[in-house]
Order: C-alpha cells, then sequence, then structure tokens
C-alpha cells in the first residue's frame, strides 16, 4: 500500500488548512487511515485516524474541536480539515494506515505499517 499525501502550507493563526492521503489500494473495512505530525525537536505525536468499519473516528485532545477527518470510500482518501489553526500546529503531517489495528494502538505510530510522505503545515502568530 502506498499512500500520497498533499494539502500542507503556511497560514496564519486562526486559518484553515486541508490535507489530504490517498491509498493506493482499495480500502477495506478492516482499515485505518490517519494523521501523526512531527514539530522540530518533538516525537512524533497521533492526531486523528479513520476506521473504515462504521466510519468510526479518534483525535487527539489537542485537536478536538478544531480538526476534522473525512473520508471518499471512492477515491480512497482521508482528509484532515484543520479549523482555527494554532502556532503549535506548526510540524511535518505525515499520513498513516494500518488494516491489522486494534482501538488500544490506534495512537502508537509503530504499529502502523503505511506511511505517506510528510508535508509541512507552518501556522505563523
Amino acid at each position: 500500500v502506498q499512500l500520497q499525501a498533499s494539502g500542507g502550507g503556511s497560514v496564519q493563526a486562526g486559518g484553515s488548512l486541508r490535507l489530504s492521503c490517498t491509498a493506493s489500494v482499495r480500502t477495506s473495512s478492516r482499515f485505518f487511515m490517519g494523521w501523526f505530525r512531527q514539530a522540530p525537536g518533538k516525537e512524533r505525536e497521533f492526531v486523528a485516524v479513520y476506521n473504515w468499519s462504521g466510519g468510526y473516528t479518534y483525535y487527539a485532545d489537542s485537536v478536538k474541536g478544531r480538526f476534522t477527518i473525512s473520508r471518499d470510500n471512492a477515491k480512497n482518501t482521508v482528509y484532515l480539515q484543520m479549523n482555527n489553526l494554532k502556532p503549535e500546529d506548526t510540524a511535518v503531517y505525515y499520513c498513516a494506515a494500518d488494516s491489522t489495528l486494534i482501538l488500544s494502538s490506534i495512537r502508537n505510530e509503530a504499529q502502523y505499517h503505511y506511511w505517506g510522505q510528510g508535508t509541512q503545515v507552518t501556522v505563523s502568530s
């Protein structure tokens, strides 16, 4: 499975961006696809994930209420709509996916087998 991420950029605080991640294969009902991010000097952290089975979504506390993850099943794509961006959201965002996750491990990057290239998001104050 190859993942293609796009949509990063630079915005001022309070602005919005939308990231996209497209899988090279048709996603199954067991698929999880989502986003991690890594800020300079920090470890990579979980942001959000979409579970194809049931359409469940999960978010990091730091982005709840501001970010929304959604999917386009026909395009094998997930989107991360990021609103009310803050300078602390500045990071390289990575798309990740897996078909063998269990709910207790969705925030653990080591459990994801497939990764896309990073896309830079920069939020200025």
